[in-house]
């Protein structure tokens, strides 16, 4: 990346969503002249501002541009990220991670309510009530790195996807909140039968509580805000493409290890590298007829798959001849993980 010295010039409020990708990558945040009033990005804060309304809660968290989708500790408010601000950063977005969070309104709504799940959990302080920990554990624990989640357990709701609400106590009560809140839900009869149902009921019942109370935090403090974020958006994108990438090879170690084994299973047992290797040819017609992926991609599944298991030192757990589907169950999800579209080469 090119030194401070060098940085485009602070853009004109007319002319920066001209800029090149290139260009917009050495702005600094602040330089970004961007802002919630009049946007469509305010029309939709807006709305979930009437779903609160029309559940009786009169308590509006305050809402700011920030990198990314978050809700402070203690502060009862919600940072939403900035490429939502302007369609020019949305295509920047798209172009370096391949997706947008929240990038259409359906998807925009999940977020935000979960995300006002814990302004409201922070403005009335309700994580601090024993009937709280009760039903969805102790707030105070400390948040893993990474979670075993359950797909077949009903003691949680299904909201954002990835089952997040089994990831800690307070993700678990902003994702009840957020099914609570969505507009027309019908979550009585929906999880009638789940042990979920019991946190949905103790939201309702918390929610009718505090509704004609003042909230304990009334907080409208900002933090991280974009108009004082002195980064470029190519240290932003440099440190987003680090972390999903580090992702990215956890999540195939993991799917590894559960088509091969640490250990051989019996003397004779084969090495991953070496069977994947041996029936190279009939995994890679696998992946392009099953995973309709293209040549190119599928060898580089192959190749991350061989080398992986070679530097784990992984086995087949079972005899060869019953290996060939597990195998290439495996390879589809490493192309699901790794095989996107190539990212841009831009200079971060």
């Amino acid at each position: 990346m090119p030194p401070a010295t060098h940085r485009t010039a602070t853009p004109r409020s007319g002319q920066w969503n001209r800029l090149s990708d290139q260009e917009l990558l050495n702005l600094r945040f602040c330089d970004l002249p961007l802002q919630l009033p009049g946007t469509a990005l305010e029309r939709r804060l807006h709305r979930v501002y009437g779903e609160l309304e029309r559940r009786g809660i009169t308590f509006r968290p305050h809402m700011w541009l920030a990198e990314e989708w978050f809700s402070p500790d203690g502060i009862p408010g919600v940072a939403v990220p900035f490429y939502l601000a302007h369609p020019r950063l949305l295509r920047l977005e798209r172009r370096m991670m391949n997706e947008v969070e929240g990038g259409n309104s359906k998807w925009m709504m999940r977020i935000l309510r979960h995300e006002v799940g814990h302004a409201i959990d922070t403005a009335w302080r309700l994580r601090r009530r024993a009937r709280w920990r009760e039903v969805f554990g102790p707030a105070s624990l400390p948040y893993p790195e990474q979670y075993r989640a359950r797909p077949g357990s009903r003691r949680y709701v299904q909201h954002l996807g990835d089952w997040y609400a089994q990831s800690h106590p307070t993700e678990d009560f902003a994702e009840t909140f957020a099914v609570w809140l969505k507009p027309n839900s019908d979550w009585r009869r929906t999880y009638a039968s789940w042990p979920a149902w019991d946190k949905l009921r103790f939201v309702d019942e918390a929610m009718q509580e505090v509704a004609s109370t003042s909230p304990r935090v009334r907080s409208r403090a900002q933090i991280e805000p974009l108009r004082e974020n002195t980064r470029t958006l190519a240290e932003h994108y440099r440190e987003k493409l680090s972390r999903r990438n580090s992702w990215r090879s956890e999540a195939a170690d993991n799917l590894l290890l559960r088509v091969f084994a640490r250990r051989p299973q019996r003397r004779t047992a084969v090495r991953a590298a070496q069977f994947l290797r041996a029936h190279r040819r009939t995994l890679l017609a696998a992946m392009q007829k099953e995973a309709a992926t293209d040549s190119y991609t599928a060898q580089q599944m192959l190749r991350i798959a061989v080398d992986r298991t070679h530097h784990l030192d992984l086995y087949l757990r079972g005899a060869q001849r019953t290996a060939g589907p597990h195998v290439r169950w495996l390879m589809g999800g490493l192309i699901r993980i790794f095989g996107e579209r190539e990212l841009p080469k831009l200079n971060l």
